[in-house]
């Protein structure tokens, strides 16, 4: 299981309050929406699963930095943007903890050259799905 970051580290060190500005909000959430249309559009296979996981963390980052934003915190760091979600929705404990192998995954390809296995992706594909669904809902929340 993939450690989440502690919310009181990220409240004190890598987070801050800003102005919502809904217009900076929907341009993410449009680029996230953009990203996922284009990843949708592969078909995954073992040579490019690793980009298409990375794609779809990269989709779910994108939505927390919104989601955040339209509650007025910015975050310096993804880990913190992963232990918001796990602090403020709860209920969404094995969400958070996908997220969280996202990230891990997506780190080892972007710095060691690691790729991802196709097992994983196959295994979590409806699992990435039900993340997007669930941070757009929260974002037509207050």
């Amino acid at each position: 299981m993939a450690d989440i970051m502690g919310w009181n580290e990220c409240r004190n060190d890598f987070i801050r309050e800003v102005e919502i500005d809904p217009a900076k909000i929907n341009s993410i959430i449009k680029t996230a929406e953009s990203r996922l249309e284009m990843i949708k559009s592969l078909e995954a296979n073992k040579k490019n699963c690793s980009f298409i996981v990375e794609g779809y963390y990269e989709v779910v980052k994108e939505l927390l930095v919104a989601l955040l934003l339209s509650r007025g915190l910015r975050s310096k760091n993804h880990q913190c943007l992963i232990s918001y979600f796990y602090k403020n929705y709860p209920q969404y404990e094995a969400e958070a903890q996908l997220i969280a192998q996202m990230s891990y995954f997506r780190n080892r390809l972007d710095y060691y050259g690691e790729l991802i296995g196709f097992d994983f992706y196959e295994r979590n594909k409806a699992g990435f799905d039900k993340v997007i669904t669930i941070i757009k809902n929260l974002l037509k929340t207050k």
